[in-house]
Protein backbone atom coordinates (compact mmCIF):
# COMPACT_ATOMS: atom_id res chain seq x y z
CA UNK A 1 0.00 0.00 0.00
CA UNK A 2 1.42 3.23 -0.83
CA UNK A 3 1.79 6.28 1.73
CA UNK A 4 -0.09 9.96 0.84
CA UNK A 5 0.72 12.48 2.63
CA UNK A 6 -2.08 15.37 2.41
CA UNK A 7 -2.91 18.74 3.38
CA UNK A 8 -6.18 20.24 5.40
CA UNK A 9 -7.60 23.61 5.89
CA UNK A 10 -10.07 24.95 7.48
CA UNK A 11 -10.27 28.10 5.86
CA UNK A 12 -8.30 29.82 9.01
CA UNK A 13 -8.23 33.23 8.66
CA UNK A 14 -4.48 34.50 7.75
CA UNK A 15 -2.04 37.75 8.94
CA UNK A 16 -0.03 39.50 6.48
CA UNK A 17 2.60 41.86 8.48
CA UNK A 18 0.01 42.58 10.95
CA UNK A 19 -2.85 43.15 8.96
CA UNK A 20 -5.44 40.22 9.05
CA UNK A 21 -6.97 39.34 5.51
CA UNK A 22 -10.54 39.53 4.88
CA UNK A 23 -12.45 36.64 4.42
CA UNK A 24 -12.57 37.35 0.47
CA UNK A 25 -8.81 37.40 0.60
CA UNK A 26 -8.16 33.92 2.83
CA UNK A 27 -10.70 32.02 0.07
CA UNK A 28 -9.03 33.29 -2.87
CA UNK A 29 -5.51 32.31 -0.95
CA UNK A 30 -6.95 28.91 -0.06
CA UNK A 31 -7.14 28.51 -3.98
CA UNK A 32 -3.43 29.72 -4.29
CA UNK A 33 -2.67 27.43 -1.57
CA UNK A 34 -4.46 24.52 -3.24
CA UNK A 35 -1.97 25.28 -6.31
CA UNK A 36 1.22 25.46 -4.58
CA UNK A 37 0.63 22.27 -2.58
CA UNK A 38 0.25 20.33 -6.21
CA UNK A 39 3.53 22.08 -7.12
CA UNK A 40 5.24 20.74 -3.99
CA UNK A 41 3.98 17.15 -4.41
CA UNK A 42 1.58 16.99 -1.94
CA UNK A 43 -0.83 13.68 -2.46
CA UNK A 44 -4.52 15.28 -1.05
CA UNK A 45 -5.69 18.83 -0.35
CA UNK A 46 -8.90 18.92 1.65
CA UNK A 47 -11.29 21.44 3.28
CA UNK A 48 -13.00 21.24 6.62
CA UNK A 49 -16.85 22.67 7.11
CA UNK A 50 -17.34 25.07 9.81
CA UNK A 51 -19.64 27.74 10.74
CA UNK A 52 -17.90 30.88 12.61
CA UNK A 53 -15.71 33.76 12.89
CA UNK A 54 -12.14 33.02 11.50
CA UNK A 55 -13.03 30.39 9.26
CA UNK A 56 -13.74 30.37 5.29
CA UNK A 57 -14.96 26.83 4.67
CA UNK A 58 -18.42 27.12 5.37
CA UNK A 59 -18.66 25.94 1.03
CA UNK A 60 -16.47 23.39 0.54
CA UNK A 61 -17.60 22.00 -2.73
CA UNK A 62 -16.99 25.39 -3.83
CA UNK A 63 -14.16 26.06 -2.72
CA UNK A 64 -12.84 22.39 -4.28
CA UNK A 65 -14.31 23.56 -7.56
CA UNK A 66 -12.35 26.42 -8.05
CA UNK A 67 -9.36 24.45 -6.53
CA UNK A 68 -9.87 21.49 -9.35
CA UNK A 69 -10.05 24.87 -12.17
CA UNK A 70 -6.69 25.48 -10.91
CA UNK A 71 -5.02 22.17 -10.79
CA UNK A 72 -4.54 19.38 -12.86
CA UNK A 73 -3.63 16.21 -10.65
CA UNK A 74 -3.94 16.69 -6.93
CA UNK A 75 -6.69 14.94 -5.22
CA UNK A 76 -9.43 17.01 -3.45
CA UNK A 77 -11.48 16.34 -0.70
CA UNK A 78 -12.94 17.42 3.14
CA UNK A 79 -11.87 17.48 6.42
CA UNK A 80 -14.62 16.47 7.26
CA UNK A 81 -18.04 17.23 5.91
CA UNK A 82 -20.32 17.42 8.64
CA UNK A 83 -22.59 14.69 7.41
CA UNK A 84 -25.62 14.85 9.94
CA UNK A 85 -26.89 18.52 8.82
CA UNK A 86 -26.00 17.95 4.66
CA UNK A 87 -28.58 16.58 2.67
CA UNK A 88 -27.09 13.21 1.03
CA UNK A 89 -28.91 14.33 -1.84
CA UNK A 90 -27.26 17.62 -2.53
CA UNK A 91 -23.63 15.94 -1.55
CA UNK A 92 -24.00 13.62 -4.08
CA UNK A 93 -25.04 16.20 -6.41
CA UNK A 94 -22.56 18.73 -5.28
CA UNK A 95 -19.81 15.85 -5.22
CA UNK A 96 -20.23 14.33 -8.63
CA UNK A 97 -19.82 17.77 -10.17
CA UNK A 98 -16.63 18.36 -8.83
CA UNK A 99 -15.73 14.50 -9.62
CA UNK A 100 -16.90 15.47 -13.30
CA UNK A 101 -14.73 19.30 -13.16
CA UNK A 102 -11.59 17.43 -11.53
CA UNK A 103 -11.66 14.27 -13.80
CA UNK A 104 -11.69 12.20 -11.32
CA UNK A 105 -9.66 13.63 -8.44
CA UNK A 106 -12.64 14.13 -5.93
CA UNK A 107 -13.13 12.51 -2.70
CA UNK A 108 -14.85 12.93 1.22
CA UNK A 109 -14.24 12.29 4.65
CA UNK A 110 -17.77 12.04 6.37
CA UNK A 111 -18.22 13.13 10.51
CA UNK A 112 -20.69 13.66 12.98
CA UNK A 113 -18.71 17.09 13.92
CA UNK A 114 -17.14 17.83 16.86
CA UNK A 115 -18.72 21.72 16.56
CA UNK A 116 -22.10 21.78 16.92
CA UNK A 117 -22.80 25.32 15.05
CA UNK A 118 -24.30 23.27 11.77
CA UNK A 119 -26.82 21.74 13.91
CA UNK A 120 -29.01 25.59 14.89
CA UNK A 121 -27.86 27.12 11.52
CA UNK A 122 -29.75 24.79 9.72
CA UNK A 123 -32.42 23.63 12.30
CA UNK A 124 -31.52 20.47 13.48
CA UNK A 125 -31.69 18.80 16.69
CA UNK A 126 -28.90 18.30 18.68
CA UNK A 127 -30.54 15.08 20.37
CA UNK A 128 -30.94 13.60 16.84
CA UNK A 129 -27.32 13.29 16.38
CA UNK A 130 -26.72 9.50 16.08
CA UNK A 131 -30.16 9.43 14.13
CA UNK A 132 -29.43 12.15 11.61
CA UNK A 133 -25.42 10.61 10.96
CA UNK A 134 -26.69 6.80 10.94
CA UNK A 135 -29.36 7.14 8.59
CA UNK A 136 -27.76 10.02 5.73
CA UNK A 137 -24.47 7.74 5.18
CA UNK A 138 -26.85 4.79 4.37
CA UNK A 139 -28.71 6.69 1.94
CA UNK A 140 -25.51 8.12 0.68
CA UNK A 141 -23.61 4.81 0.24
CA UNK A 142 -27.19 3.41 -1.69
CA UNK A 143 -26.73 6.31 -3.94
CA UNK A 144 -22.98 6.17 -4.76
CA UNK A 145 -23.65 1.88 -4.80
CA UNK A 146 -26.16 3.02 -7.82
CA UNK A 147 -28.92 4.33 -9.80
CA UNK A 148 -31.84 4.07 -9.65
CA UNK A 149 -32.62 4.50 -5.67
CA UNK A 150 -35.26 3.75 -3.55
CA UNK A 151 -34.92 4.82 0.10
CA UNK A 152 -37.33 6.03 3.26
CA UNK A 153 -36.21 7.25 6.77
CA UNK A 154 -37.19 9.46 9.14
CA UNK A 155 -34.15 12.45 8.56
CA UNK A 156 -35.52 13.70 4.90
CA UNK A 157 -38.23 12.69 2.17
CA UNK A 158 -37.98 9.38 0.74
CA UNK A 159 -36.84 8.49 -2.54
CA UNK A 160 -38.89 6.23 -4.66
CA UNK A 161 -37.14 4.90 -7.95
CA UNK A 162 -34.79 7.91 -7.91
CA UNK A 163 -32.00 8.76 -10.45
CA UNK A 164 -29.60 11.54 -9.80
CA UNK A 165 -27.24 13.14 -12.55
CA UNK A 166 -24.71 13.68 -12.72
CA UNK A 167 -24.12 10.25 -11.98
CA UNK A 168 -20.69 9.77 -10.50
CA UNK A 169 -18.31 7.27 -11.34
CA UNK A 170 -18.90 3.47 -11.05
CA UNK A 171 -18.40 2.48 -7.46
CA UNK A 172 -18.78 6.06 -6.24
CA UNK A 173 -15.48 8.19 -5.13
CA UNK A 174 -13.49 7.54 -2.72
CA UNK A 175 -15.08 7.80 1.07
CA UNK A 176 -13.91 7.99 4.23
CA UNK A 177 -15.19 7.84 7.92
CA UNK A 178 -13.41 10.89 10.33
CA UNK A 179 -13.38 9.31 13.64
CA UNK A 180 -12.58 11.29 17.44
CA UNK A 181 -12.18 8.78 19.53
CA UNK A 182 -16.02 6.70 19.35
CA UNK A 183 -15.41 3.67 19.07
CA UNK A 184 -19.27 2.97 17.71
CA UNK A 185 -17.66 5.23 14.35
CA UNK A 186 -14.66 2.63 14.16
CA UNK A 187 -17.25 -0.33 14.60
CA UNK A 188 -19.76 1.78 11.57
CA UNK A 189 -17.19 2.76 9.32
CA UNK A 190 -15.94 -1.20 8.91
CA UNK A 191 -19.21 -1.62 8.98
CA UNK A 192 -19.63 -0.22 5.57
CA UNK A 193 -16.48 -1.20 4.65
CA UNK A 194 -14.79 2.77 4.48
CA UNK A 195 -11.44 3.71 5.57
CA UNK A 196 -10.79 5.35 8.46
CA UNK A 197 -9.67 8.69 9.18
CA UNK A 198 -8.53 9.34 13.21
CA UNK A 199 -8.33 13.05 14.12
CA UNK A 200 -5.89 13.21 16.71
CA UNK A 201 -5.21 16.72 17.96
CA UNK A 202 -4.27 16.78 21.63
CA UNK A 203 -2.34 13.53 24.06
CA UNK A 204 -0.04 10.95 22.91
CA UNK A 205 -1.19 9.52 19.80
CA UNK A 206 -0.37 5.86 20.66
CA UNK A 207 -3.76 5.73 22.71
CA UNK A 208 -5.93 5.01 19.25
CA UNK A 209 -3.69 2.08 18.48
CA UNK A 210 -6.72 0.38 20.35
CA UNK A 211 -9.63 1.63 17.84
CA UNK A 212 -6.97 0.70 14.83
CA UNK A 213 -6.87 -3.20 16.23
CA UNK A 214 -11.03 -2.67 16.70
CA UNK A 215 -11.33 -1.38 13.12
CA UNK A 216 -9.31 -4.03 11.70
CA UNK A 217 -11.18 -7.04 13.47
CA UNK A 218 -14.46 -5.63 12.90
CA UNK A 219 -13.36 -5.11 9.03
CA UNK A 220 -12.64 -9.37 9.03
CA UNK A 221 -16.01 -9.66 11.53
CA UNK A 222 -17.94 -8.17 9.10
CA UNK A 223 -16.03 -9.80 6.02
CA UNK A 224 -14.92 -6.63 4.55
CA UNK A 225 -12.07 -6.24 2.98
CA UNK A 226 -8.89 -4.86 4.34
CA UNK A 227 -8.95 -0.67 4.41
CA UNK A 228 -6.41 2.01 4.84
CA UNK A 229 -6.27 4.31 8.14
CA UNK A 230 -5.22 7.95 8.02
CA UNK A 231 -4.37 10.52 10.12
CA UNK A 232 -5.43 14.19 10.63
CA UNK A 233 -3.44 16.28 12.86
CA UNK A 234 -2.31 19.63 13.46
CA UNK A 235 1.50 21.46 12.96
CA UNK A 236 3.93 23.68 10.95
CA UNK A 237 7.14 22.76 9.48
CA UNK A 238 9.87 25.49 9.76
CA UNK A 239 13.73 25.67 8.66
CA UNK A 240 14.65 24.87 12.36
CA UNK A 241 12.84 23.42 15.20
CA UNK A 242 13.11 26.50 17.64
CA UNK A 243 11.81 28.68 14.33
CA UNK A 244 8.58 26.11 13.97
CA UNK A 245 8.07 25.90 17.54
CA UNK A 246 8.06 29.66 18.40
CA UNK A 247 5.46 30.26 15.46
CA UNK A 248 3.01 28.13 15.78
CA UNK A 249 3.15 28.88 19.96
CA UNK A 250 2.22 32.26 18.63
CA UNK A 251 -1.10 31.30 16.84
CA UNK A 252 -1.82 28.43 18.78
CA UNK A 253 -1.65 29.65 22.35
CA UNK A 254 -4.72 31.87 22.13
CA UNK A 255 -6.88 29.43 19.46
CA UNK A 256 -6.47 26.87 22.83
CA UNK A 257 -7.68 29.48 25.20
CA UNK A 258 -10.49 29.99 23.13
CA UNK A 259 -11.24 26.42 22.66
CA UNK A 260 -10.72 26.07 26.84
CA UNK A 261 -13.63 28.28 27.46
CA UNK A 262 -15.88 26.68 25.13
CA UNK A 263 -15.16 22.99 25.26
CA UNK A 264 -13.41 22.41 28.62
CA UNK A 265 -10.16 21.98 27.59
CA UNK A 266 -6.52 22.29 29.12
CA UNK A 267 -4.99 25.63 29.75
CA UNK A 268 -1.88 25.86 26.93
CA UNK A 269 1.04 26.67 28.82
CA UNK A 270 4.25 27.00 27.54
CA UNK A 271 5.42 23.56 29.34
CA UNK A 272 2.46 21.65 28.69
CA UNK A 273 3.39 22.98 24.79
CA UNK A 274 6.39 21.54 24.53
CA UNK A 275 6.00 18.48 25.70
CA UNK A 276 3.08 18.20 23.00
CA UNK A 277 5.85 18.56 20.19
CA UNK A 278 7.80 15.83 22.07
CA UNK A 279 5.43 13.20 22.53
CA UNK A 280 2.04 14.41 22.11
CA UNK A 281 -0.24 14.80 18.62
CA UNK A 282 1.13 18.37 17.10
CA UNK A 283 3.49 17.85 14.56
CA UNK A 284 5.89 21.34 14.90
CA UNK A 285 9.39 21.28 13.81
CA UNK A 286 11.93 20.99 10.67
CA UNK A 287 11.24 18.71 8.05
CA UNK A 288 13.74 15.98 9.40
CA UNK A 289 11.35 16.08 12.69
CA UNK A 290 8.49 15.91 11.34
CA UNK A 291 9.03 13.56 9.02
CA UNK A 292 10.59 11.29 11.90
CA UNK A 293 7.75 11.57 14.16
CA UNK A 294 5.06 10.44 11.01
CA UNK A 295 6.86 7.70 10.60
CA UNK A 296 6.80 6.73 14.22
CA UNK A 297 2.94 6.92 13.91
CA UNK A 298 3.11 4.81 10.76
CA UNK A 299 4.89 1.72 12.64
CA UNK A 300 2.17 2.92 15.58
CA UNK A 301 -0.87 3.38 14.33
CA UNK A 302 -0.62 1.26 11.08
CA UNK A 303 -1.58 4.30 8.92
CA UNK A 304 -1.24 4.68 5.11
CA UNK A 305 -2.31 8.28 4.90
CA UNK A 306 -0.89 11.46 7.13
CA UNK A 307 -3.12 14.74 6.60
CA UNK A 308 -1.83 17.82 8.39
CA UNK A 309 -3.56 20.87 9.40
CA UNK A 310 -1.58 23.68 8.13
CA UNK A 311 -3.51 26.62 8.91
CA UNK A 312 -4.65 28.47 12.45
CA UNK A 313 -6.28 31.61 13.18
CA UNK A 314 -3.84 34.44 12.84
CA UNK A 315 -0.68 32.27 11.40
CA UNK A 316 1.37 34.47 8.70
CA UNK A 317 0.50 33.74 5.25
CA UNK A 318 4.52 33.01 4.74
CA UNK A 319 4.44 30.65 7.48
CA UNK A 320 1.69 29.09 6.02
CA UNK A 321 3.36 28.58 2.10
CA UNK A 322 6.94 27.41 3.92
CA UNK A 323 4.73 24.89 5.66
CA UNK A 324 3.34 23.64 2.06
CA UNK A 325 6.55 23.53 0.21
CA UNK A 326 8.74 21.76 3.02
CA UNK A 327 6.08 19.52 3.71
CA UNK A 328 5.69 18.09 -0.25
CA UNK A 329 9.74 18.64 -0.92
CA UNK A 330 11.34 17.10 1.92
CA UNK A 331 8.44 15.46 4.55
CA UNK A 332 6.89 13.62 2.27
CA UNK A 333 10.39 12.33 0.39
CA UNK A 334 11.95 11.68 3.69
CA UNK A 335 8.84 9.51 5.00
CA UNK A 336 8.99 7.69 2.45
CA UNK A 337 12.85 6.89 2.73
CA UNK A 338 12.45 6.22 6.21
CA UNK A 339 9.15 3.76 5.65
CA UNK A 340 11.66 1.91 2.82
CA UNK A 341 14.46 1.13 4.74
CA UNK A 342 11.86 -0.44 7.16
CA UNK A 343 9.88 -1.58 4.89
CA UNK A 344 6.66 -0.23 6.72
CA UNK A 345 3.73 0.07 3.94
CA UNK A 346 6.39 0.34 1.38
Amino acid sequence: MSFEIGLNTFGDVPTEGGRTFSDAETVRLLIEEAKLAESAGIDVFSVGEHYREGFVDSAGAVLLAGMATATESIKLGTSVTVLSTNDPVRLYNEFSTLDAISNGRAQLVLGRASQTQSFPLFGYDLADYEQLFEEKLELFMQLQSGMPVTWSGTVRAPLVDQTLHPTMRAGGIPTWIGVGGSPNSVIRAARYGLPLMLAIIGGEPQRFAGHVDLYYRALEQFGMPRQPVGQHALGLVADTDEEAADLWWESWKPMVEQMGKERGFYAPTRERYDLELATGALFVGSADTVAQKIARMTRELRISRFDLKYDVPGLPVGARARTIELLGTEVAPRVREILAEENVNA
